[in-house]
């Protein structure tokens, strides 16, 4: 029997609370549309390279300001995704098979966008025993070669379906940064990520440091999704006794009428909240304002990252 391609879907289930009205977008989430010659350059860059970015594909509000100035968030394995949440705009199907020439692509264009620090991630991949953990790893290794002096920070998923030995796989090639955010509160999981486990994703950042307590490790949540503010405070706590470095926190934005919505638009002041509660908490980095995302300033963050854990150590 042939095997028959399902084809990618935009989600058109993703039809929870869709329906209701939506708040409107207040005017320190609204950004410029993107005209530089830099971000033409770097759009350029990787589509030669036949690259996908999670810029694109998520439709990040930073995508104008980042780009030009040649950053951008890679994403390997492909631009479809076995999972199905919620407040995503990447295609949910039945994935491609991986390129084992891809890693060598994205090593080339770090190198040739003359990246100091490089985020890479991917769509989830439940469809290949290691979750495709290999294939970041070789990516790493690629990227390391052609640009030893690149630090390196992986957006990684949980891998809840795959053999033993895949997230050491991942941490075995030494990133800098290990990141895996838990998207949400622990509460909206079933509506907003139902494939996901939160209690096995922050497992999962907690055993990266029981293999390499020197390796950042680095989360995030979105808010606006309903939740509320004792609840973002115990997912810190959480983080915390995991022995997450870096915490980042955005405001969620509704990619479609599709997907979930935005219950609330939540204020500068309360994301400043936030932030002063994290470092409270003793995060050595925290990134709390409506436009942060994962690898938004990733870079400078990680310098500011480093110097914040030698500040410690000196103290200590």
């Amino acid at each position: 029997m042939r095997d028959i391609k399902i084809p990618a879907q935009r989600h058109p289930e993703k039809a929870h609370r869709a329906d209701q009205a939506q708040p409107k977008k207040p005017d320190w989430i609204r950004v410029k549309a993107p005209t530089s010659d830099g971000y033409r350059q770097t759009r350029d860059i990787l589509k030669s390279n036949r690259l996908v970015t999670v810029c694109e594909e998520a439709g990040c509000p930073n995508v104008g300001e980042c780009w030009s100035q040649g950053h951008a968030t890679m994403m390997i394995m492909g631009e479809i995704c076995t999972r199905g949440c919620t407040f995503c705009n990447v295609a949910t199907g039945r994935p491609d098979a991986l390129d084992a020439f891809e890693p060598g692509r994205v090593a080339h264009a770090v190198e040739t966008l003359g990246l100091a620090h490089v985020v890479i991630t991917s769509v989830d991949r439940d469809d290949l025993e290691d979750g495709g953990a290999e294939h970041f790893a070789q990516t790493i290794r690629a990227v390391r070669h052609r640009s030893p002096a690149t630090t390196i920070e992986v957006l990684v998923p949980d891998f809840l379906k795959c053999a033993p030995g895949a997230l050491e796989s991942v941490v075995a090639a030494r990133p800098d940064v290990f990141n895996h955010n838990l998207e949400t509160v622990p509460g909206l999981y079933p509506e907003v990520r139902p494939g996901a486990r939160y209690f096995h994703s922050l497992r999962l950042l907690q055993r990266v440091k029981e293999l390499d307590p020197t390796m950042f490790t680095k989360s995030g949540i979105m808010v606006g999704l309903g939740e509320d503010r004792q609840s973002v405070l115990q997912v810190m706590d959480d983080m915390r006794a995991a022995d997450v470095d870096f915490l980042t926190i955005g405001q969620y934005l509704q990619p479609t009428p599709k997907h979930h919505r935005v219950d609330r638009f939540v204020t500068p002041d309360e994301f400043k909240g936030y932030e002063t509660a994290a470092y409270g908490k003793g995060f050595l980095m925290v990134s709390a304002t409506p436009l942060t995302r994962s690898s938004y300033h990733a870079g400078d963050d990680f310098t500011r990252l480093r110097a914040a854990r030698l500040e410690k150590l000196g103290r200590g």
